[in-house]
């Protein structure tokens, strides 16, 4: 983490989380599990077998910040079309297979990084080898996809229920199945819409198994309401030190699933992607329209991808404190100007109608030289 926050927090070990030891798997080029960054993902809702509407989606994915995207691949024209897909994408694909055993060997051969599957959906004992043999082929990983909503007939008739019990057994029952085929390189989920349901059921996994675990509430709802109900469920396992990648399912535009996603694990000192803005709430002291600076600023630096803190105070009663936790700031004053600070330190004045422009070209300064003195990539 840079910059004056950064060096502040690193110190302060209630700040600190242990993250669960996982064993560590790769989905193509990312790493996931054990020391690996937690991964931020979400998925496609462009039909597949249009191949330029799905690359297209990929791309905003991409510039968003996701480090791997989900595709679902249905049909034969979804695994036909996902070969271009996977040639055109600049990060690792996942197809997601839900029934067709054929459809996990075709997405393998046309270059998914990891197939999503349920090993109880697709068929008998030949047909999860044949899947497991293409994924080993064309190096694979696996996902194990639990839901409480499509749990197996004979679980629901032994728990009575959905539970965390009898989520967890179907997924130890489908790992075992993977491992009955010298087959590792997997990560499990055991998503609910209930958020209790949800974490209870991570919380028993992680102690039953040491397989990479990727988070999410599924069908968590509309932007607010999703974003509320995932940040809790979520919060509390990343907290707990539980998670390796995760995915914030929204009923909105994917993009929102990767800007929560950065924003949740932002939150938590996990990881640091772009401009953190700390804004206060605005009230009758406030020296310029807050809510409407922040609302611009998050708009104009949304391509900012180095991890730079801001803070944007109304007034002079916080924002200096708030200033020495942040990179840059701007804090509130009387005639028509504020103070801007730079790493904690009151720097210079601007005038309030000169201010977005001004601090838009700090941040994007401040990025330009990070990148310079960043280190040189293998």
């Amino acid at each position: 983490m840079d910059g004056a926050a950064g060096d502040l927090h690193h110190i302060r070990p209630w700040r600190r989380i242990e993250r669960r030891r996982s064993r560590k798997i790769r989905v193509g080029s990312v790493e996931i599990g054990g020391d690996a960054p937690i991964a931020v993902q979400s998925m496609t809702n462009t039909p597949t077998s249009d191949a330029a509407a799905t690359i297209n989606q990929i791309r905003q994915l991409e510039e968003a910040g996701a480090d791997i995207v989900r595709v679902s691949c249905p049909d034969e024209d979804s695994t036909a079309a996902f070969a271009k897909i996977a040639r055109e994408a600049r990060v690792p694909l996942v197809a997601d297979i839900h029934f067709h055993y054929r459809r996990g060997i075709e997405a393998a051969a046309a270059g998914a990084a990891c197939l999503r599957i349920n090993p109880g959906n697709i068929g008998n004992a030949q047909r999860v080898k044949d899947v497991v043999q293409a994924a080993k082929d064309h190096g694979c990983s696996i996902r194990i996809g639990v839901n409480a909503g499509s749990l197996e007939p004979h679980l629901l008739e032994k728990y009575g229920e959905p539970c965390p019990k009898a989520m967890v057994e179907s997924a130890l029952y489908h790992a075992a199945l993977l491992e009955e085929h010298d087959f590792h390189e997997y990560k499990i989920s055991v998503k609910a819409s209930d958020v209790f349901l949800t974490v209870a059921a991570y919380q028993a996994l992680a102690e039953a198994t040491d397989a990479p675990l990727h988070l999410g509430v599924t069908e968590a709802g509309a932007l607010r309401s999703g974003t509320v109900k995932s940040s809790i469920a979520m919060g509390s396992l990343l907290w707990a030190g539980i998670g390796d990648t995760i995915r914030v399912s929204l009923a909105a535009d994917p993009v929102e699933e990767i800007k929560v996603g950065h924003d949740l694990l932002k939150s938590m000192g996990l990881r640091q992607r772009g401009v953190t803005i700390i804004a206060c709430p605005s009230c009758a002291r406030q020296g310029f329209n807050v809510i409407k600076t922040v609302d611009e600023l998050e708009a104009r630096l949304a391509h900012i991808a180095e991890p730079i803190t801001l803070s944007i105070i109304g007034c002079v009663v916080n924002g200096p404190g708030e200033a020495l936790m942040t990179d840059l700031g701007f804090t509130g004053g009387g005639k028509g100007a504020g103070m801007v600070y730079v790493a904690g330190k009151a720097d210079h004045k601007v005038d309030n109608g000169e201010m977005i422009d001004h601090i838009v070209g700090l941040v994007e300064d401040r990025a330009k030289t990070m990148r310079a003195n960043a280190p040189a990539k293998d």
